[in-house]
């Protein structure tokens, strides 16, 4: 039997602006919500790069790079003639991404992708270079991993020694996550150039830990400590703390070692406890613990982007306290209920704004809306309501709109056409070729409702989320 963990859900104020924005108030601090992308494909990885871009993997086999500023997004990497995706409809595709310590120097990134068919499947993690314009030079790391449909875990971080730390899922095979022979079911650390590091636990193996399900979070913290978040199968979902060489019992355990034949286990396989579990199945992706002075309710706590699982209208964000050692969570409150499936979060480091990657209302859904959505405290940071890329940009206002909305676009989207989108159903409702920078339209015949406008050019897209009243 598996304990039940208190928790405390937040019910928080909602207010529009009168340009359109939501706010919700987080103890003494109001934040402002911005939608910077929308329409995209299945975001899985969303990371801060050092040029102070925000890149994305998209699982179908895309790499994107998203201005913050502008909301303009360019495709640096289209890999989906080689990656295996399920047509969406399942789990593999472009998954994890990690930036090399020297990017500075060298401009390279690490990239985890799985390949093949319906018949075989594999994962690889691989390096590429940046040249200015898009992602170029692949040079393969680690090869041959098996993958499937589900479970294929493939979260990287780098570690203080410049280790990189690899999840892979058991990929619905239990019996691979305590088989040793096997990298499926495991926390990997690989050196930079693929090589296994001299000093891992185990001789002449990439393995770290085992003993996992399927981890799709990870994040170093404080005093080097390692959170991962894991999928248990239709309960005890868990955040664990990585150490080297421990076995995380699956699937021998789930959860705590409570039960007679786990407590066994447990004492004589030296299992490790998560730190947190949870008796249903929240199903706990990319986390982060957030240190900025920008949200000071939120700093130096644990934050976990949730899936939701199979149950749906469960609130998609959990924030934990911390203690002052790192090595115990409590206070569990959540957040964003009406976000639909939220997969992973990343930190402004400059402005303390967060980010949201959304994926659709349910699991295997490929309807959306995805979305990047930005909050940022208006208080810190400075306003980046009207703030205007200096090659391009797209206004829309009023927002909320009755009858008369007005557009500016940079004068490289003239001849582009500008496509209105409904939010609930992704279909195209209406479609205007830009002629001048500032259109004035009348959208009266627009049902009620929740739209985008998209426009795109040869220097990438942008969107725009507007509500017709």
């Amino acid at each position: 039997m598996k304990i039940l963990f208190q928790t405390l859900v937040v019910f928080f104020s909602i207010s529009i602006y009168a340009q359109g924005q939501n706010t919700i108030q987080i103890g003494n601090t109001t934040l402002t919500e911005r939608s910077l992308l929308t329409g995209l494909g299945i975001a899985w990885d969303i990371v801060w790069g050092p040029d102070d871009h925000i890149w994305f993997t998209e699982r179908e086999g895309k790499v994107k790079r998203l201005d913050p500023v502008s909301g303009n997004v360019i495709i640096v990497l289209d890999a989906t003639s080689l990656v295996f995706n399920g047509n969406g409809t399942i789990e593999p595709g472009m998954l994890g991404m990690l930036f090399h310590p020297n990017w500075e120097s060298n401009q390279q990134i690490y990239i985890v992708y799985t390949y093949g068919n319906s018949g075989v499947i594999k994962e690889r993690l691989s390096r590429f270079e940046w040249n200015g314009t898009e992602l170029a030079n692949e040079e393969i790391i680690l090869d041959d991993i098996p993958a499937r449909g589900i479970h294929n875990g493939s979260r990287l971080i780098l570690l203080p020694d410049n280790t990189i730390l690899m999840t892979t899922g058991d990929i619905g095979n239990q019996s691979n996550s305590q088989d040793m022979s096997s990298l499926n079911g495991k926390t990997l650390r690989i050196n930079l150039d693929g090589s296994i590091p001299d000093d891992n636990p185990f001789p002449n193996s990439y393995i770290y830990s085992f003993g996992h399900r399927n981890s799709q979070g990870l994040f170093l913290g404080s005093n080097d400590i390692i959170y991962s978040s894991e999928f248990g199968p239709n309960s005890s979902d868990e955040i664990n703390i990585i150490e080297e060489a421990r076995n995380y019992g699956w699937p021998n355990v789930l959860g705590i070692c409570n039960t007679g034949s786990e407590i066994s286990f447990c004492n004589d396989n030296n299992v490790r406890e998560p730190v947190h579990e949870w008796s249903n199945t929240p199903s706990p992706n990319g986390l982060l613990v957030y240190n900025h002075p920008a949200i000071p309710e939120w700093q130096n706590k644990l934050m976990v982007a949730m899936l939701g699982g199979i149950s749906l209208k469960q609130p998609r964000v959990s924030v934990f306290d911390i203690s002052e050692d790192g090595l115990e969570l409590s206070n569990e409150t959540k957040y964003f209920e009406t976000f639909g499936r939220v997969r992973d979060i990343c930190v402004n480091p400059n402005t303390g704004a967060i980010y949201f990657a959304t994926n659709g209302p349910e699991y295997f859904s490929t309807s959306g809306p995805n979305r990047i959505v930005e909050y940022y405290n208006d208080d810190f940071v400075v306003d980046v309501k009207n703030v205007f890329h200096k090659n391009q940009y797209l206004k829309v206002y009023p927002n909320p709109v009755v009858e008369i909305i007005n557009i500016e676009v940079s004068e490289n989207f003239i001849g582009k056409k500008l496509d209105f989108i409904s939010f609930a159903t992704g279909a195209l409702v209406m479609q205007k070729v830009v002629s001048q920078t500032t259109e004035i339209l009348n959208i009266s015949d627009l049902p009620t409702g929740q739209y985008y406008i998209s426009v795109i050019n040869d220097n990438g897209l942008i969107t725009k989320v507007f509500v017709k009243d």
